[in-house]
């Protein structure tokens, strides 16, 4: 995770409850999902404000964004260290692991090419064992 503004959020209600909904998941939660979570709690936050909360939470680094083959964004609570996703494509269980030569060959190729100030991401996908 990487913050575009060191400024902490304004803790907003809202914001407070979507970020409660994503405390207690291991897993990617798409806006959707976050929203009947809150609303099956009684929690009458509009879709377009969980859209809005997930978006500024994650522009300021606090949550970390995956998106699908199809484009649409899930969203995840993560440590704050860099890291990489596996993902399980049947069931979302999300495992963080950390990629040193991964890290290493990203710089290397980098150098090669006369970049710098590079960043990268990098998520596997595959089946769990309980799956």
């Amino acid at each position: 995770m990487t913050s575009t503004d060191p400024r902490p959020l304004r803790p907003t209600r809202q914001r407070t409850a979507v970020a409660g909904v994503l405390q207690g998941c291991n897993e990617f939660r798409t806006a959707q999902q976050v929203h009947e979570s809150l609303r099956a709690a009684g929690d009458n936050v509009g879709l377009s404000t969980v859209y809005r909360a997930l978006q500024a939470m994650a522009d300021a680094g606090e949550i970390d964004v995956l998106r699908s083959d199809a484009g649409e964004a899930s969203y995840r609570r993560c440590s704050d260290s860099h890291h990489h996703h596996l993902v399980c494509r049947s069931c979302g269980a999300t495992v963080e692991v950390e990629g040193p030569a991964v890290e290493r060959w990203t710089h290397g190729v980098a150098e090669d090419h006369g970049f710098r100030d590079v960043s990268h991401t990098l998520e596997i996908f595959g089946t769990c064992a309980n799956c």
